[in-house]
């Protein structure tokens, strides 16, 4: 059997932890799902309509991330991490359980998803997978950041940067081929924040839960976390990795090249909404492996599974 093929989670697995944004003690479990089901999330607290559905049309809030919601009004937040781990490791249906209305934030990355995904193992399924070949270049604009997406032969390319004037974070690069290099640290790296800024990201509402357990806290010329960083390219490889969990949003892997210059959540489901305004723009192609002998899957990760 192809790894090209649908793959769910072999067993359950649950995760435990405090919301970000919300301050609310959250549990998800992540279940296996048939082929075809995709990802879904099911709000266990609720009765009724409580299936959300992580589609880029169904985003309804993008201020620090991203957020998606029903018809109904009930959502589900923060789940770009999740999402991240989801599509490094190659699952294409999962059912997502969720007693509140945030996914735990963990340790602020997606280290710990995967670890525990992986150590339960794949589901390999008779269905080939799908992936989205882009077919055209498309760009989006907001003032200064910019993000750009255009076709590819067999790899997605993202190409991001950041500036800031702080002189920890500054300017930082990095472009990774998301099925080829290995994404360790992209995984490993931690939401970050100015710690001038969180007095008025509290004032709005927002990070509730947030300590240096599970976000970088850049204060002048230091790191405030005991630890340090992870990483060199910490703070750009988590815009990577929020990039990676956005794109899984449009239901499938992908063949494109992104170029992202100073961008979040909004600029990457806006360029999203742009690409799948026009059937012009894309492809929905079923991959079989005697036509494209290629993993489509994270293959560092495809190392740890074996």
């Amino acid at each position: 059997m192809s790894l090209l093929n649908q793959k769910t989670i072999k067993k359950p697995v649950t995760f435990s932890g405090i919301g970000l944004h919300s301050g609310k003690p959250s549990k998800i479990c992540v279940k296996p799902s048939s082929p075809d089901t995709g990802i879904v999330f099911k709000r266990i607290d609720k009765k009724e309509n409580n299936l959300i559905y992580p589609n880029f049309m169904n985003v309804s809030n993008t201020a620090l991330n991203t957020t998606i919601s029903n018809s109904n009004g009930v959502k589900v937040s923060t789940i770009e991490h999740l999402m991240g781990a989801l599509f490094g490791i190659g699952i294409d249906n999962a059912l997502i359980e969720i007693d509140n209305e945030e996914v735990p934030i963990l340790d602020g990355s997606a280290k710990i998803f995967i670890k525990e995904i992986l150590t339960t193992g794949l589901e390999l399924s008779g269905k080939p997978i799908k992936i989205i070949k882009i077919n055209k270049k498309i760009e989006f604009k907001k003032g200064e950041k910019f993000i750009s997406i255009e076709p590819s032969k067999l790899s997605l390319d993202i190409d991001f940067e950041l500036k800031y004037n702080n002189k920890i974070i500054g300017n930082q690069r990095n472009k990774k081929n998301v099925y080829e290099d290995d994404l360790t640290e992209i995984f490993d790296s931690r939401t970050f924040c100015l710690y001038e800024d969180i007095e008025m990201i509290k004032k709005n509402g927002l990070a509730k839960g947030g300590s240096l357990d599970n976000a970088v806290v850049v204060k002048g010329e230091e790191v405030l976390n005991p630890e340090g960083l992870r990483n060199s390219k910490e703070f750009v490889n988590h815009k990577i990795l929020d990039c990676i969990g956005d794109l899984y949003t449009c239901g499938y892997r992908m063949i494109a090249s992104i170029n992202c210059s100073q961008g979040g959540h909004y600029l990457t489901n806006s360029l999203l909404r742009e690409v799948f305004n026009n059937k012009d723009n894309f492809s929905i192609i079923e991959i079989q492996e005697r036509t494209l002998p290629h993993t489509l899957i994270n293959r560092s990760l495809l190392r740890s599974i074996a």
